[in-house]
């Protein structure tokens, strides 16, 4: 007997499981609220230099700051500069406006904001932004906060990876609540820029357990009818979570209390954990085979098919512990071992990597599209809903490989568009951003069904963790691209436009999954290559 045949007598899919997936909702809703954080948290509003007041008796502040703040070449004034001596304005002399021998000549030097910025504060009370001063030649500071962030989801994804197999799921699970608590606790006490970004980077590392624990603590205890049925309904939470973030980024506009308000949800996670049952899969593997009956009884009675000692005995769970120890621990290498897997692997890597990038670049992106942040915050999570009946559907019907690619392409081509449209046609840069996201979601919720589908039982989880890892690197980088604006205004749409094709291109080299038996050794990956060929 193996466990899937076990786990069909105790209830493959019932209240089980669906309180299962239910009590694993919250982890699923916070990580959006994290990943996206940085459209509230580290928003960039409009700024200038801190100028002294002008005189009581000058009423025309436009002209105060022309005389204090020089033009940019497309005749807005300066947000990062002033003038060294102010201009002279008539009627009114300025303090200090003495002049060198360069203004006299015409030419007036500038400097760089040395009393500081002031912010406009009608939109957000403060940001990491304002607190710090993170703008102009300090604007990468901003940026590479999301950058460390994600670095700490690469790190924590190999770390929980590795830990919730050695000492399990629930127990690692229980690690990342707490350590997200205490460390979003810290990171809203934050005195300086570097505790901050300490904090905030051990932070992802913390979350990067719910990424890799829930997914498999629910999947574990469903048979393979409904696991797909499951997955989608356990990613709508993801989008909930984005269209809560811009609920709470509208309430709450002090970057402090926000992050305070979607990190204290976890208090009652940790609570909820007390109802989470460990992976009876997982503790058999392990030998604890007296708590895998006790968890498979829970779940018969209730599945409403209540079995007693003698139908569900300790000597049968021996044997099937048995079986699940003398399978061969998988290794990375093994994903590179043999020509067909090997292939499968580099361009699973590509795909991912190029999804993510597309994904979190759009994502963070919520700027000039004609409407404010928390009202495209809305409309980005709202998209992902027909987003996903649009993968449902067409993975039925038109397969895995075109729907990845196509999806992919879709993302592809709105971000390339967009860069055609010119900015005064604001409604239309709006409806390309939002079909470039919903096309980024669609490709992201492909992803994870058509990657599990293309590796053997035995690497499955090994093949999903390696690509996962490729794309939050992914994640990680795409911050760092919006830097690119300084080179080309458009040349950070430009980059995500051009990886995603070329993620687009390699979803079609690979095989296609639809109606085909799910591979279970590595032997089925390398036979399969004529048949899959044909398809």
């Amino acid at each position: 007997m193996g466990f899937e045949e076990l786990l069909h007598q105790v209830g493959g899919f019932g209240p089980f499981q669906l309180r299962n997936v239910a009590l694993l909702a919250l982890p699923r809703v916070l990580m959006p609220l994290h990943f996206l954080l940085p459209v509230f948290l580290a928003a960039v509003p409009a700024h200038r230099c801190a100028l002294p007041g002008a005189p009581d008796n000058f009423s025309h502040q436009d002209e105060w700051l022309e005389a204090y703040l020089p033009r940019e070449s497309n005749g807005t004034l300066s947000s990062c500069l002033r003038f060294t001596h102010p201009h002279p304005l008539f009627n009114t002399t300025l303090v200090g406006g003495r002049h060198s021998p360069e203004e006299l000549e015409g030419v007036s030097p500038t400097v760089a904001c040395p009393q500081g910025w002031e912010y406009d504060r009608s939109q957000f009370s403060s940001t990491i932004v304002t607190e710090w001063d993170l703008v102009c030649e300090q604007k990468g500071l901003n940026q590479v906060t999301s950058t460390f962030f994600f670095a700490g989801v690469l790190v924590g994804a190999v770390a929980f990876g590795y830990l919730s197999d050695r000492f399990g799921r629930r127990r690692l699970l229980l690690v990342a609540y707490v350590s997200t608590l205490v460390l979003g606790l810290a990171s809203a006490a934050s005195i300086s820029y570097t505790m901050f970004a300490i904090t905030r980077t051990l932070t992802g590392t913390a979350l990067a357990g719910f990424t890799i624990i829930v997914m498999p603590l629910e999947l574990e205890w469903l048979d393979v009818g409904h696991r797909t049925v499951a997955g989608v309904l356990s990613s709508t939470f993801w989008t909930g979570g984005v269209m809560l973030l811009a609920l709470i980024g509208y309430l709450i506009r002090d970057w402090r209390w926000l992050l305070l308000a979607v990190t204290l949800p976890c208090a009652p996670g940790i609570v909820s954990l007390w109802w989470v049952p460990e992976s009876a899969r997982w503790l058999l593997t392990q030998g604890r085979v007296e708590e895998a009956h006790r968890y498979l009884l829970r779940c018969a009675r209730l599945n409403g098919r209540p079995m007693g000692e003698d139908g569900l005995s300790l000597e049968a769970l021996s044997k099937v512990a048995a079986k699940e120890r003398v399978v061969q621990k998988p290794s990375y290498l093994d994903l590179f071992r043999t020509p067909r897997l090997r292939h499968i692997s580099l361009c699973c890597m590509v795909v991912w990597f190029g999804v993510n990038f597309s994904y979190y670049g759009l994502s963070l992106d919520v700027s000039g599209l004609g409407l404010n942040v928390y009202q495209t915050q809305l409309l980005f999570g709202a998209v992902e809903l027909p987003a996903k009946l649009l993968v449902y559907l067409s993975v039925r019907h038109a397969g895995r490989r075109l729907t990845q690619a196509g999806t992919l392409l879709g993302s592809a081509l709105a971000l390339g568009i967009r860069i055609l449209v010119p900015s005064e046609k604001g409604p239309w840069g709006t409806i390309l951003a939002v079909m470039g996201k919903g096309f980024s979601e669609a490709a992201f919720t492909t992803a994870y069904l058509f990657t599990s589908e293309l590796y053997p039982t035995v690497l499955r989880q090994t093949g999903m963790g390696l690509t996962a890892l490729v794309g939050r690197l992914g994640g990680s980088l795409a911050p760092l691209a919006a830097l690119l604006d300084g080179v080309w205004l458009s040349l950070p749409k430009l980059t995500y436009g051009g990886i995603t094709l070329l993620a687009a291109c390699t979803a079609l080299l690979l095989p296609e999954t639809r109606q085909a038996h799910l591979p279970e050794t590595i032997q089925d990956v390398e036979t399969k290559r004529t048949s899959q060929q044909d398809l």
